[in-house]
């Protein structure tokens, strides 16, 4: 039986949970996701996870945070001047909002304090500093 090695595109059903059970993402009811190992399209720790698998297996694994979205960054917390917000923007605790990066990417914040002097943004992926959980089964290989 063939298994998943580097290079493969690989189709997969997949379930990720957080420490707490809550699902924060699935395909359940999707096409199945498809990548290539190998391509940096998905996490590190989920690429790993599905090395070796074949068609059909299953298997649940759990994936440390430096193998997925790495450690959360207090460096990347930025408490910006309200003067600096858009006048045309009421900031909102948990409201998510896209800025300008050093080299010209967008970066995607959320913003996590709101007072009358400053917004604080949170420049972490969501998902930083937690391991993630995941159902994983093999659907194909080419």
């Amino acid at each position: 039986m063939a298994t998943a090695k580097q290079g493969d595109t690989v189709k997969i059903h997949y379930t990720g949970t957080l420490a707490d059970g809550s699902v924060f993402d699935s395909s359940a009811g999707h096409e199945p996701l498809e990548f290539k190992i190998g391509s940096g399209q998905v996490i590190v720790g989920f690429e790993e996870a599905v090395l070796g698998m074949g068609v059909g297996d299953s298997k649940r694994v759990t994936i440390p945070a430096e193998k997925a979205y790495g450690s959360y960054d207090e460096a990347l917390l930025i408490k910006a001047p309200r003067e600096h917000i858009p006048a045309d923007l009421d900031p909102q605790v948990g409201q998510r909002l896209q800025m300008g990066g050093a080299g010209g990417e967008l970066v995607q914040v959320r913003i996590i304090d709101v007072n009358s002097t400053h917004v604080t943004l949170d420049a972490n992926p969501p998902y930083a500093g937690k391991d993630l959980t995941f159902q994983i089964e093999l659907v194909s290989i080419r």
